[in-house]
């Protein structure tokens, strides 16, 4: 499953391309059809080809996947208009065992200064180890698909830790309006996950 925002059309829900694969230049990714099949019938979910036309939130995850993945199938979701509950009703209807792989993809803080970005993705991350959904639009664009996620999460029995935190000023950005990035792992309670 990969979730991300809605960055360009606005759409009521989560958004389903009609197509049956992704393309990106290390090659096709095929859809895993029986899983949208699985959830098309919830009113939260919607076919949205124009949803996906521009959007990066999502693509942008797939040679990373195509890289370290053998073979995968994708259930790509662009979350637009909707509640954190919705977003976890879909987790919970595609929730697999060891075989599934669930990836958020959301920028943290954008345009800050530095040390406010620092600040502002400290306490996200923060929000985000203690599985707490109340993030919110400035913390992270993703928010909605995210404190999906941490609902489904406590449901689940999952800890999460952080693996990274970083801003585009970290790199040789400008460092008076920032990016903000995080890394999480979403594990069984006492698990050691590398």
């Amino acid at each position: 499953m990969l979730l991300g925002p809605t960055h360009r059309v606005a759409v009521a829900g989560l958004a389903l391309p009609s197509a049956s694969a992704f393309a990106t230049p290390l090659g096709e990714v095929a859809l895993d059809m029986a899983a949208i099949a699985s959830i098309a019938h919830l009113p939260q979910v919607v076919v949205s080809d124009a949803a996906h036309a521009m959007e990066h939130s999502l693509e942008v995850q797939l040679p990373f996947l195509q890289t370290v993945l053998e073979r995968f199938t994708l259930v790509p979701l662009a979350v637009g208009r909707a509640s954190a509950a919705e977003v976890a009703e879909v987790l919970e209807a595609l929730w697999g065992g060891d075989e599934t792989l669930l990836v958020i993809s959301s920028d943290l803080s954008h345009y800050l200064p530095y040390a406010i970005a620092r600040k502002t993705d400290n306490e996200t991350a923060r929000h985000i180890v203690a599985l707490d959904a109340r993030i919110d639009h400035q913390q992270a664009c993703g928010a909605t698909p995210v404190n999906g996620l941490l609902l489904a999460a406590r449901r689940h029995g999952l800890q999460a830790r952080l693996l990274d935190l970083r801003n585009s000023g970290d790199t040789a950005g400008d460092r008076s309006r920032v990016v903000g990035y995080g890394a999480f792992a979403f594990t069984p309670v006492n698990t050691d996950a590398h």
